[in-house]
């Protein structure tokens, strides 16, 4: 044991270089048996669950539990890699190596003959380069089908913007929106047979419309969703304080009573 300590504890080893080492020792016959039992598919769900608490941190702005995150996060990509280097597949090196050359080659801007480039146009350049490479099939190739939904419409809309499918201005994609709401209402009242099957159609093509329209204002949609509940639990949380307070209920409240408490929360918030 003190041996292993003294491997990981030599001052000539980078940060990185001992996290390598850590996670090669927790995997030898030497190391932890939790840790030679896993595999990249029993590690998924830590890989997305530290991807979201790295989310959490940036949305708090929280540096310290940034910096902790982001450690947690690495450490299951290192993980992941120790796992393909012991395949002798490929290592973390490899890895690291492949994304280097990756953002040279999209950066010819930098890197080649110098442009002043927006922000926009470095990100339409990746996408054709990305594109124009083969390295996708498709333009919309890169955007995993396991992505929550609504930042797979953002990022879908984003990669048609970059090859030139898109609205000219946001007024467009509101007018978009307000022809959903037409479809809606019109279904609604349609026939009852496939009338579920054609809201669920139209509300996706909705929710499609105001992830664009988030997007042309650049605003993360599910930035914004998420910041608008954690609103709602906090209003809602201090409304139910109220309406239960000294014993009460909400089934002794009417709608127009409970729409009235709210409306005294909301105007005492200052997230309003």
């Amino acid at each position: 044991m003190a041996d292993l300590k003294a491997r990981i504890e030599d001052s000539s080893l980078t940060p990185f270089e001992r996290l390598c080492l850590v996670m090669e020792i927790l995997r030898s016959p030497e190391g932890c048996a939790w840790d030679r039992a896993q595999d990249h598919k029993s590690l998924l769900p830590y890989l997305i669950e530290e991807t979201y608490e790295v989310a959490e941190a940036i949305e708090a702005g929280d540096p310290g539990a940034l910096k902790e995150e982001l450690g947690d996060l690495l450490c299951q990509i290192v993980f992941h890699a120790q796992l393909a280097s012991e395949q002798e597949a490929f290592d973390v090196q490899d890895s690291v190596n492949s994304i280097v050359d990756k953002l040279i080659h999209r950066h010819p801007h930098v890197f080649g003959e110098r442009k002043d480039l927006a922000p926009s146009q470095v990100r339409d350049q990746w996408e054709k380069i990305k594109t124009e490479s083969g390295e996708k099939d498709s333009v919309l190739g890169g955007v995993p089908s396991s992505m929550p939904a609504l930042t797979m419409a953002f990022r879908m809309g984003e990669k048609a913007a970059g090859v030139g499918f898109d609205w000219n201005r946001p007024e467009e994609v509101i007018d978009k929106i307000n022809e959903e709401l037409n479809e809606i209402d019109e279904a609604r009242g349609g026939e009852s047979s496939g009338r579920q099957e054609r809201l669920t159609d139209e509300i996706g093509d909705l929710l499609f419309a105001v992830a664009s329209l988030s997007r042309k204002l650049q605003v993360d949609p599910e930035t914004a969703l998420r910041q608008a509940l954690q609103k709602f639990r906090r209003r809602f949380a201090e409304m139910e304080r109220r309406v239960t307070n000294n014993g009460g209920r909400f089934d002794d409240h009417s709608l127009d009573s409970l729409e009235a408490i709210w409306q005294l929360v909301k105007g005492e918030t200052d997230d309003a």
